[in-house]
C-alpha cells in the first residue's frame, strides 16, 4: 500500500509493530518482510 498522508497509522501483522507517518515519500512501509496495514482511524 503506497503511503497517503501525514498522521496515517500503519500496522505489522507479524510482530504488531505500530508507526504514524511523519513524512510522505511514495513509498510501501514494510516491517518483518511484508507491507504494513494501514490503521483506520
Amino acid at each position: 500500500m503506497v503511503t497517503k498522508k501525514v498522521g496515517d497509522k500503519y500496522r505489522c501483522n507479524i510482530c504488531g509493530n505500530e508507526v504514524i507517518l511523519t513524512k510522505v515519500g511514495g513509498g510501501v512501509l514494510v516491517c518483518c518482510g511484508e507491507p504494513m496495514e494501514r490503521i483506520e482511524t
